[in-house]
């Protein structure tokens, strides 16, 4: 019954392998995540058939005891039989050689015994000696005989016993070499989904480098296309002030002044304290299927330009990738998905909840289109929330046994619920 258990294992590892196929393990995370399932199920299996063979070598080896303990009474009875059959033929030999000597001998008869006594005590005596002789010498033979008999039956209980015995010896010794192999092969298995394991990894942390590089290098030339948009409108602006020194009408010094209040002014502070007008989306449902209107999933399109946000916020992220995963996690030690946005921002000045859907009610909202570097984009009904990097990426937490990294906005699908800006 346990090698059967064993045996339904084995199918299952074969069915994890076949789901390794599906477009549910297509993404590097879930390829591994699949490779752990069945290394998980492999191990357990090992373990199993390991405790198995324990187990089955522990009753060869009883076996073994048992079939030598038999073999050495076997031995012993044999001995004891030859002595036996030795004692059997010499009781025989002695009734032989009694009847061979009252054959030959002048010995008186039963008629001479009579006829010769001189009395009847006389007669008597002479009679039961006679008896007495011939009863002597039939219980020794038939006392031989019984020993021997019950000696040979012995024997033959004992090799019966010892067919039994090796043949229980054999049965465990094939078992004992089937679970062996089965172990080997486990073995040899394990090794390798754990060496796959290792590669995927490996590959991943490559692929994960490779994006962390290329969006610092991109964020590092937007960054840099901006500070020059802003020397461009500096600059553009001393202009127009010089222009406005020189011409005759006072009224167009002020322009120039209001347009850049404009372009460098940013309530960061407020926007992020005073959550903006939102629209509460009535068919909200909790993760139980449950009407929540206290979550917002639909909000109120921004009435003006879009504000500048934290591109910096993007480049901050960054330096966490790699990060394990911990459950209501907000430092370097471990983050969760919230836990890793309130940290980054905080780095910034801003507090943020640690709270999901309670973000998502912060700042503006963001069309999919207009992303940029340092927004929150939200996921699976406010449950997950990341940080926009550009490049249709984000960086984020994703679930336990993972770290943070950067994954596509594609990957998440239709998960997708909207975006902020802080």
């Amino acid at each position: 019954m346990r090698l059967a258990r064993i045996l339904t294992s084995l199918a299952a590892t074969a069915l994890i392998g076949a789901l390794g196929a599906s477009p549910l393990a297509a993404s590097p995370s879930g390829k591994i995540k699949v490779k752990q399932r069945e290394a998980e199920v492999v191990l357990a299996q090992v373990d199993a058939l390991d405790n198995q063979l324990g187990k089955t070598v522990e009753a060869w080896d009883g076996a073994q005891y048992d079939l030598g303990k038999v073999r050495k009474q076997l031995a012993a009875n044999k001995a004891s039989l030859v002595v036996a059959q030795r004692a059997q033929r010499h009781a025989e030999q002695l009734v032989q050689a009694r009847l061979v000597t009252i054959y030959e001998s002048d010995q008186p008869t039963t008629i001479d015994v009579v006829l010769g006594s001189a009395s009847l005590g006389d007669l008597i005596d002479r009679l039961q000696a006679a008896r007495s002789v011939a009863t002597s010498d039939r219980q020794l033979a038939q006392q031989a005989t019984r020993v021997r008999d019950q000696l040979a039956a012995a024997h033959h209980a004992l090799q019966k016993t010892e067919q039994r015995r090796a043949a229980s010896v054999h049965q465990l010794a094939n078992q004992k070499v089937q679970i062996g192999a089965m172990l080997a092969q486990r073995r040899r298995l394990l090794a390798s989904v754990q060496t796959e394991i290792a590669t995927m990894r490996a590959q991943e942390a490559k692929r994960q480098a490779d994006l962390a590089a290329e969006a610092r290098r991109r964020l590092a030339a937007e960054q840099a296309a901006l500070r020059r948009q802003a020397a461009e409108r500096e600059r553009a602006a001393e202009a127009a002030a010089a222009a406005a020194k020189a011409a005759p009408p006072p009224a167009t010094t002020t322009a120039p002044t209001t347009t850049t209040v404009a372009t460098t002014t940013t309530p960061v502070v407020t926007t992020v304290t005073e959550p903006l007008p939102v629209t509460t989306d009535p068919t909200t449902t909790t993760p139980d299927g449950a009407t929540d209107p206290t979550v917002t999933t639909t909000a109120a399109p921004p009435s003006g330009p879009l504000p500048a946000g934290h591109p910096e916020a993007a480049t901050i992220a960054l330096r966490y990738l790699g990060v394990p995963y911990v459950w209501g996690g907000e430092s370097p030690k471990g983050f969760d998905c919230s836990g890793l946005v309130a940290y980054v921002y905080a780095q910034l000045g801003i507090t943020l909840p640690h709270y999901a859907a309670a973000q998502y009610q912060l700042g503006v909202a963001v069309p999919s289109d207009q992303l940029q570097p340092g927004d929150l984009v939200f996921f699976d009904g406010l449950d997950h929330v990341g940080i926009y990097i550009g490049g249709g990426q984000f960086v984020h937490a994703p679930h336990t046994g993972d770290v943070v990294k950067i994954t596509t906005l594609a990957a998440y699908g239709g998960s997708y619920v909207g975006a902020r800006r802080i």
